[in-house]
């Protein structure tokens, strides 16, 4: 799949905030077109295989529609209706806007049976603390405002409720250690880091590995990677880069990503050895 302009992520760029009226429309279109044949979200949503609160997302306009919803929508919605979303949706998908390919990431993230995700820049998105998460975006260049650094805050801590709200859904994490010990935003935020990372990482459904400094064989020197596999039991993969992003759904492309972060979970630290070196480096802050 194409890149397209979409931090998202991990840094500043979730553009949750910023919401094009395109995606609006969109989500109002479905609404009226739901409505007309007489469906209320939670009847619509299970003929369509997606959660209610996704769909109600994309209705309000929050969500990049997956561009599988309108053929699935033909037979809750009828054949015109059907025709209706995917011009709408082709409309969405030739739109440049920023983050675009991020939106329909958060949207697989929502649904996502597993979610694993390899850093070496900075601390995952899903893992970031209010502190740490403003240290990042105010190293941002060109600079956000102080509104626009609020309003990625909000974005950002929105999208952390998955870990609590999707508690069968399975999440994998490894964290450069190098990433953690670089400090961003000073000791301060640094201990607030920490102290989130050793939190999360007591979740049941969060397995949280650092990868030490020395490590001699190194499956990531490509960069970071993240991987989902959806309701239907398929594997997708994104990755970023300055100002891009790519959503990766070619069977050999997400082959690949998977063995890789495979190898990785095995050159890690264990879940244990990982929540020691944590609290080794609380400890030494």
């Amino acid at each position: 799949m194409a890149a397209d302009s979409g931090d998202g992520a991990r840094n500043c760029g979730d553009g949750a905030a910023e919401l094009p009226d395109s995606l609006k429309t969109f989500g109002a279109v479905l609404k009226v077109l739901r409505e007309e044949a007489g469906l209320t979200q939670e009847e619509f949503a299970p003929r369509v295989r997606y959660s209610v609160p996704y769909i109600a997302k994309i209705e309000q306009g929050k969500r990049f529609p997956p561009r599988e919803l309108p053929g699935r929508a033909e037979e809750p919605l009828g054949h015109v209706a059907s025709r209706i979303l995917a011009a709408a949706h082709r409309s969405l998908t030739r739109r440049a806007g920023l983050a675009s390919w991020f939106r329909q990431w958060a949207g697989i993230e929502e649904e996502a049976l597993s979610l694993y995700a390899y850093e070496c820049r900075v601390v995952p998105g899903l893992l970031q603390p209010e502190p740490y998460i403003r240290a990042v975006c105010g190293s941002r260049l060109p600079p956000l405002t102080d509104k626009q650094l609020d309003d990625q805050v909000v974005a950002r801590l929105e999208r952390q409720r998955l870990l609590t709200e999707r508690a069968n859904t399975a999440f994998g994490f490894i964290i450069e250690q190098s990433v953690i010990e670089r400090r961003t935003g000073g000791e301060d935020v640094t201990r607030a880091l920490i102290d989130h990372l050793l939190d999360r990482a007591q979740l049941r459904n969060v397995q949280l590995q650092i990868m030490p400094r020395r490590q001699s064989s190194h499956a990531g020197l490509d960069g970071p990677l993240y991987l989902a596999e959806t309701p239907q039991n398929e594997w997708v993969g994104y990755c970023e880069g300055h100002q891009s992003s790519n959503l990766l759904t070619h069977p050999m492309q997400v082959s690949t990503v998977l063995q890789r972060y495979g190898s990785m979970r095995s050159q890690a630290l264990s879940p244990d050895a990982s929540v020691s070196l944590l609290e080794q480096m609380r400890g030494a802050l």
